[in-house]
């Protein structure tokens, strides 16, 4: 009976092991758009609008897809999945701590207010 109970344990954490590496890390950003305006949440790349996030709000990068030349990232926002944003207004820190060089176009602002 302790036979079978050490390796069920053994099993149990390789089963562990081998999830946390199908699984790997998600990388935290920060909504950095350069209008100023919420950034859209879509129920796919390219897809309907289904929310906004506002500029500064930190999310989770779960996945990311390329749609042409354009790269689309799907978020979660404190661990719940919200949808995709497009990558360009999206700030994500690398595993070695570094700002992606992936970036929008300028900044245009605008005169004033109307």
């Amino acid at each position: 009976m302790e036979d079978g109970m050490q390796r069920l344990r053994y099993l149990l954490r390789l089963a562990f092991l081998v999830a946390l590496a199908a699984h790997p890390a998600q990388a935290a950003c920060t909504v950095a758009d350069p209008t100023g305006t919420p950034l859209n949440v879509r129920d796919a790349p390219n897809g309907s609008i289904v929310g906004a996030l506002p500029n500064g709000l930190e999310v989770e990068q779960l996945e990311e897809h390329r749609l042409g030349a354009k790269t689309w990232i799907r978020v979660s926002v404190d661990g719940a999945p919200r949808g995709w944003v497009f990558g360009a207004y999206v700030i994500c820190s690398g595993d070695d701590g570094d700002i992606d060089s992936q970036k929008s176009a300028p900044m245009r602002p605008r005169a004033s207010p109307n």
